[in-house]
């Protein structure tokens, strides 16, 4: 586990050094910012629905983040040849995976931290709970760690970061889209099906306040399925 500590610190310590990182947060930050003031403070929307606004953009610039943050994780070292240094280094594939992970989650954390002061301006004209902005946040980070885990999938099966944003972007596009097929199927498969989509149901009771199990469970298990893959893809690699 030390070493996973020592890989993150490494990792996350480079993102500073180079525009990539804070190309991504800003970019974010702006889009939370313009959908906030447009939907939450120029409409004069009531505080609660401003905040559900506030949490389903948030949370979408997060997964985008963790997307593009984790493209680079791994195919940045197939094109720069330090895989090799990698696969011959006494460290596990688990262990690396999860040092990546971590320092591309402690960004995305960061960026989840900077937009703390929208919800709280709606203390100014407005009331808010504080456990709805908390269960909010929480869904942000899972919906998050989602992004980056498939981020980091697709990161472990490219050469290149250009193919690893799109096999992300498959990915997930596939994943979301899944409510829109359960609308054109029966049930139960129509049930299933909603139930495996990224966003939709799985999302909406935390952009409500409403923190629940299965929604938790279910990105949980999102997150910890790509990176157990994005494990067994590098043993692959490394045996061969």
């Amino acid at each position: 586990m030390s070493r996973a500590l020592l890989i993150a610190r490494r990792e996350f310590f480079s993102y500073f050094r180079s525009p990539l990182a804070a190309t991504v947060i800003a970019a974010a930050l702006l889009i939370d910012g313009i959908y906030f003031y447009w939907k939450g403070l120029s409409e004069r929307t009531l505080s609660a629905v401003a905040l559900a606004e506030f949490i389903f953009i948030s949370g979408g610039t997060a997964f985008l983040a963790g997307l593009v943050l984790a493209m680079r994780l791994i195919a940045e070292e197939r094109q720069t040849r330090s895989i090799t240094l990698i696969n011959t280094s006494p460290v596990r594939d688990s262990e690396i995976v999860a040092g990546k992970f971590a320092s591309a989650m402690l960004m995305v954390a960061l960026k989840t931290t900077l937009t703390i002061y929208m919800p709280l301006l709606l203390f100014v004209n407005g009331k808010v709970s504080v456990g709805h902005i908390v269960v909010g946040y929480v869904g942000v980070l899972l919906y998050g760690a989602a992004g980056t885990a498939i981020g980091f999938f697709g990161s472990a099966l490219a050469r290149s970061q250009v193919v690893a944003i799109i096999v992300g972007l498959a990915i997930s596009g596939a994943l979301v889209m899944m409510w829109m097929v359960a609308k054109a199927t029966d049930p139960p498969v129509n049930t299933f099906l909603s139930g495996l989509a990224l966003h939709h149901d799985n999302y909406q009771p935390f952009m409500v306040g409403r923190l629940e199990l299965g929604p938790v469970v279910y990105y949980l298990t999102v997150t910890w399925f790509f990176l157990l893959a994005s494990t067994k893809v590098l043993e692959a690699r490394r045996w061969r």
